[in-house]
C-alpha cells in the first residue's frame, strides 16, 4: 500500500529542493487499525450552483465549491460503499446552525442560505446507526464529543474525506493527530475552492499529521476488511 511517497497531486507545485527538505518525513503509510470513516462537511451548501467552475459558481453562491465538489462525488460514493461493506463506523460532521452561533471561518456572510444548506448531500445521506457531529468551529473535535464517541466505539484510526482541504479537513486532521488517532486522508475524496490550497495542504498534512492515500489504496484496504468480516 505504500507506493511512491510523493506520487500525489502536489507534484506539479513542489520542487526538488522542497522534496529534499522533507525527506525526513518519508515512512511506511497506510490505514491504521480499527478505522472509521470521517466525512467532513459534505453538506448541500458545498454543491450549490452545480458542476461549474468555482469562480463562476461563487458569483451567485458564495461558499460553494463548484466543479471541485462535484468531481469528488463519484470517488466519495465509492469510498462510502467500501466503508459500509467493511462494516466500519461512518461519522459525519456538519455545521451547527443557531442564531447566535459561531462560524468556522472569518469569511464574510453575504447571503442567506437555504434551510437545508447544512444537511448532508443526498448521495451520502446518513444511515441508521451513523453518527452526525454538529460543530461551530473548523475542527470536528473542537467543542464536540467526537473523541469520546470514537473511544466508545473502539475506533483507533480514521479515514477522512470531505471539504475544505485547507480548512475543516486540515483542522480535524490536526486534532485527530493530537488525540492520538492515526489518520488517512483520501486524495480524490477531499476538495477545496482553490486547487493550490488543496495541493499545498495535502502535501503538508502528508508530511506531518496524516497519510495521504489514493482512493484505490483505501478501497483495497477496506476490501480486505470486508473479506475478513465475512470470514469471521
Amino acid at each position: 500500500m505504500t507506493g511512491d511517497f510523493e506520487d500525489h497531486c502536489w507534484k506539479d507545485i513542489v520542487d526538488e529542493e522542497i522534496l529534499e527538505i522533507y525527506q525526513a518525513y518519508h515512512r511506511h503509510i497506510g490505514v491504521g487499525d480499527k478505522p472509521a470513516l470521517l466525512a467532513i462537511d459534505l453538506y448541500n451548501l458545498a454543491y450549490e450552483g452545480g458542476n461549474r467552475p468555482v469562480r463562476e459558481v461563487n458569483r451567485e453562491f458564495p461558499g460553494a465549491l463548484g466543479e471541485n465538489a462535484w468531481n469528488a462525488i463519484e470517488p466519495c460514493k465509492k469510498l462510502f460503499a467500501a466503508a459500509r461493506a467493511a462494516a466500519i463506523p461512518v461519522i459525519y460532521t456538519t455545521r451547527q446552525v443557531r442564531a447566535a452561533g459561531f462560524y468556522s471561518t472569518k469569511r464574510r456572510r453575504g447571503r442567506e442560505v437555504a434551510e437545508n444548506a447544512y444537511d448532508i448531500w443526498p448521495d451520502f445521506a446518513p444511515e441508521p446507526g451513523d453518527l452526525v457531529i454538529r460543530k461551530e468551529r473548523a475542527s470536528g473535535f473542537f467543542g464536540t464529543p467526537l473523541a469520546a464517541h470514537l473511544r466508545e466505539m473502539g475506533v483507533e484510526s480514521l479515514i477522512v474525506c470531505g471539504e475544505s482541504t485547507s480548512g475543516c479537513v486540515r483542522a480535524s486532521v490536526v486534532d485527530a493527530y493530537s488525540h492520538g488517532f492515526p489518520t488517512v486522508v483520501v486524495e480524490e475524496c477531499t476538495f477545496d475552492r482553490s486547487s493550490l490550497s488543496h495541493k499545498v495542504n495535502l502535501f503538508d498534512m502528508h508530511h506531518k499529521y496524516a497519510d495521504v492515500l489514493h482512493l484505490d489504496e483505501a478501497l483495497a484496504h477496506l476490501a480486505k476488511l470486508a473479506t475478513s468480516a465475512r470470514v469471521a
